[in-house]
């Protein structure tokens, strides 16, 4: 048995602890919001938050964190107000958003570690793969979730009580405050 705490939710896993990660927290857990991709560690889908570090998923055994603490997209914030996730609607970051979860909890991680990032700091610590191009966006919506993070800046948040099922459909960032 293997336990750590999920999203400020102690769990217990019985599963090998070669388990992958990913698969504990998508199998077992039903937190279907960190992605699948390679399977190998280099696209970046499957990055999630263990003890303040990005780690894809896909090569972290469970029995290797023992102890930890480990966020993922879920956890990052339950009204999607964390500055990455604010920037990435202001910036329309997302096309297809498969590579999204793991390029925020990427950007999450960069920020905490250096909440200034430029461009050169961006590019080299967010190595993700995106099929639909998204880089130039993804770097302005970092500096930008930066300057929000640090408040030079304000963008608006979703509104409460907008359903996450209508998510895709309401882009509050977006909206115009009255």
């Amino acid at each position: 048995m293997t336990k750590f705490t999920v999203n400020n939710q102690p769990v217990e896993y019985r599963m090998d602890p070669a388990t992958p990660l990913l698969f504990a927290l998508r199998d077992a857990s039903n937190l279907t919001g960190t992605k699948y991709g390679c399977g190998t560690g280099h696209c970046g889908a499957c990055i999630v938050d263990v003890d303040g570090n990005a780690r894809k998923s896909c090569l972290v055994p469970i029995g290797s964190i023992e102890g930890s603490f480990v966020t993922t997209i879920e956890g990052l914030s339950h009204d999607r107000s964390h500055p990455i996730q604010v920037a990435f609607l202001a910036e329309n970051v997302s096309q297809c958003g498969f590579c999204i979860p793991g390029m925020v909890m990427a950007a999450a991680a960069l920020l905490k570690a250096n909440p200034r990032p430029n461009e050169d700091d961006i590019r080299n610590g967010i190595t993700n793969i995106c099929r639909c191009g998204i880089y130039p966006r993804l770097v302005e919506a970092i500096q930008r979730a930066g300057r929000i993070q640090r408040g030079e800046e304000t963008v608006a948040t979703p509104r409460p009580g907008v359903d996450p099922s209508d998510a895709a459909r309401v882009v509050p960032a977006l909206t115009p405050t009255p």
